[in-house]
């Protein structure tokens, strides 16, 4: 016999709506091997990693078309403390480079997670400039006369130059994005901060994009703590830029500071800035963030930003807990934010701008849940001491049909500060969402037009290759 209480638990149970559906984890993938593909030799100064190491991949990861992605790492090794290395937090004169990876994502045959992820390095592209770069204690030996290669090493400034001298040497990577065209990257820096544009078969800089002077550090010292606390304005030392994001039109280039500039509460406060650039004519718009969430009462750096649409953005906070701290993660999250109807901060004040926490916050931009990684990974078995402590790159691949069923991809990356034994390999995490999970937001991913391997721009170069034109298509919800 039925009970009443259950039989009509039954009946709602039979005509309830399907729930809806939920972004959801497919595929966890890791790279191996402790070289990459530079073809560089000998040691760095700390006398215990290779010039060649391969780390760290994970601090920026960006969509090139297809199952191919380009990962950047940040400034290098810095956990070996090193005779002489104090005065520059340990730093090294480590290649600034660009790593080609290829993601293969195949149905699995069952059991476990329903794709398998196989990664595979494919090239090494090493970040220069044809104009002779400002050096500290070491100048890289690999420099020609017309190739000066940007480097990881803190002291690589000139004396007197400000944050954003584009010819100081010192480099650290944080954010990537591949132009439309497919043939040149733009990549944003904590040092400066700076945005670059390279060109993606030599590594060159090609173009500079000016920030807005509320961002410049006056002064500039190798040790970061020392550089804090002899500026008063300007963005915080390694809490640079730590975002980029390019809209699907590839006309407009988005980043995002780690943590407030100095002026506005530094590290740990609430107001945050967003600064998009006209990649055309480097016209910059700034908009407000509010790092704070109100169910921890606390404030959270920024790691990523990325392009829902013209508008829209997925923007990753994160705490530093996790695999790699010797911890447990709690909050490792997406939300989603519209530049939409938001003030540009820059043109108050009659065009000079505001600055300040209070003066900020009324113009923070509103923020929604999208996606919480860590209770996601832990619906999936993935522990919070197995979450990477600094989950950090975030890009779209393509789009995936299951069943008839069209889904899209969002893949995210760690970066394990080059110290794999403690923070884990270089490993990628792949979710799969439809356009349910938008919340009513349109999904365009990047238009990005097909280009040679790396192997085939020599000859390209050459004329030895005609290649064409791939048709450059939107996917995606409409």
């Amino acid at each position: 016999m039925i009970r009443p209480r259950l039989l009509s638990s039954l009946i709602a149970s039979a005509f309830a709506l399907p729930s809806a559906h939920a972004i959801d984890l497919i595929a966890i993938g890791s790279l191996g091997g402790s070289s990459d593909l530079s073809g560089l030799s000998g040691l760095l100064e700390n006398g215990v990693d290779a010039a060649n190491v391969l780390g760290g991949i994970g601090s920026a990861l960006a969509w090139a078309g297809g199952n191919t992605f380009l990962a950047a790492p940040d400034r290098g090794p810095n956990a070996t403390a090193w005779a002489g290395g104090s005065g520059v937090d340990n730093t090294t004169s480590y290649i600034s480079r660009v790593q080609t990876v290829k993601l293969a994502l195949t149905a699995a045959p069952s059991g476990g997670l329903p794709y398998t992820l196989a990664p595979t390095l494919t090239a090494t592209t090493l970040l220069n400039s044809s104009t002779a770069l400002a050096y500290g204690a070491v100048t890289p030996s690999i420099n020609t006369a017309s190739k000066f290669y940007l480097n990881g090493r803190s002291d690589n400034f000139a004396p007197g130059s400000n944050s954003t001298y584009a010819l100081n040497a010192r480099f650290d990577p944080e954010g990537l994005r591949v132009s439309a065209d497919g043939r040149s990257f733009f990549v944003s820096d904590e040092y400066g901060p700076y945005v670059y544009q390279f060109d993606r078969a030599s590594g060159t800089r090609i173009k500079t994009f000016t920030l807005p002077s509320a961002f410049t550090a006056a002064s500039l010292n190798g040790q970061g703590a020392l550089e804090i606390s002899g500026n008063t304005a300007g963005r915080v030392a390694n809490k640079g830029m730590e975002g980029l994001a390019i809209t699907p039109d590839g006309k407009t280039l988005v980043g995002f500071e780690q943590s407030p500039l100095i002026q506005d509460g530094g590290d740990g406060g609430r107001a945050n800035r967003i600064v998009t650039i006209d990649t055309a004519s480097g016209a910059t718009h700034q908009y407000v963030y509010d790092n704070f969430l109100t169910d921890t009462s606390k404030t959270y750096n920024s790691s990523e930003i990325l392009a829902l649409n013209s508008h829209e953005f997925l923007v990753l906070e994160r705490d530093g807990k996790g695999k790699g701290d010797g911890s447990n993660a709690a909050v490792k999250r997406i939300y989603k934010v519209d530049l939409a109807g938001a003030t540009d901060i820059g043109t108050l004040n009659g065009g000079a701008g505001i600055s300040g926490e209070g003066n900020l916050l009324p113009y923070a931009l509103t923020k929604t849940l999208f996606l919480d990684i860590k209770a996601n990974l832990g619906a999936h078995g993935v522990s919070a001491g197995n979450v990477p402590a600094k989950l950090e790159g975030m890009a779209f691949g393509e789009d995936i049909v299951d069943g008839g069923k069209t889904w899209h991809t969002l893949y995210i990356a760690n970066d394990n500060d080059f110290v794999p034994g403690v923070a884990g390999p270089s490993s990628f995490y792949v979710f799969r969402f439809d356009d349910s999970d938008l919340g009513g937001s349109v999904f365009q991913n990047q238009a990005i037009a097909a280009v040679p391997e790396p192997a085939t721009w020599a000859l390209l170069a050459a004329g030895l290759v005609i290649v064409g034109r791939a048709s450059r298509r939107r996917r995606g919800g409409q």
